[in-house]
């Protein structure tokens, strides 16, 4: 059962009002998140380039990487039409997808979510809309606020041509109405093998509220999804 936030009585009783209030701030100050980069005048747009999507059709697929794998998973498993959210590991080999390899940054891994979705209820773009929006900053090089290393990059990794084109177009549009500050180094990367993560690092969230780290730098994104995106957030 997802992580209940702001109005989950599980949640109240876990964390007070006032430090979830004071988790928001120090994250606001202290880390560079996606919020705090956004140009003061722009809006984030819808994309203008999805995929097509019909009744009939099966549940996709997404994989991005965007940081701690933790907070990702956070965000998009709270979307409707996302059945199921998966940490773990792409970009590497099979031989270096574990967890004691990749968080020293050696290998050629990020830390990744695998994101199954209902494309008649969630677009594949809505989905990059909340990525850039929500879940990550897009214009931090190989980093993401507090963790450092190529292990955190933000990466998108396209399972087709098509997720391909609509990613690449959506950056564009975001370069071009210079919705934040710096410019966008998300990468493109073709998905070859996505590598689930070890099982304590499934669930995170919800199983370690307490997690100081989850704290202050997880329940706050959690908490500006449905700020900001009241329409497609679920509990």
């Amino acid at each position: 059962m997802p992580l209940r936030i702001v109005l989950s009585n599980s949640l109240v009783r876990r964390f007070s009002i006032l430090s979830l209030t004071a988790a928001a701030l120090t994250y606001g100050a202290s880390h560079l998140g996606a919020a705090a980069d956004v140009a003061a005048t722009a809006t984030f747009p819808n994309p203008v380039t999805d995929i097509a999507t019909a009744a009939t059709m099966e549940e996709q697929t997404a994989v991005f990487a965007g940081g701690c794998f933790w907070g990702m998973e956070g965000v998009f498993e709270h979307l409707k039409g996302v059945s199921e959210v998966v940490t773990g590991y792409a970009g590497g080999s099979a031989a270096s997808a574990r967890y004691e390899q990749v968080s020293a940054g050696t290998t050629t891994h990020a830390e990744a979510v695998k994101i199954t979705y209902d494309p008649s209820q969630i677009t594949y773009g809505q989905l990059l809309k909340v990525y850039f929006a929500v879940a990550h900053d897009p214009t931090q090089l190989n980093r993401q606020g507090p963790d450092t290393g190529p292990q955190y990059r933000s990466a998108i990794f396209f399972a087709n041509d098509e997720q391909k084109q609509v990613a690449q177009a959506y950056i564009d549009q975001l370069n071009q109405a210079r919705v934040f500050n710096r410019p966008i180094v998300t990468q493109l990367n073709p998905l070859d093998r996505f590598y689930a993560a070890e099982d304590y690092h499934q669930d995170f969230i919800r199983r370690n509220p307490r997690n100081p780290y989850v704290i202050l730098h997880d329940l706050p994104q959690i908490i500006r999804l449905q700020e900001r995106f009241p329409e497609l957030y679920q509990e």
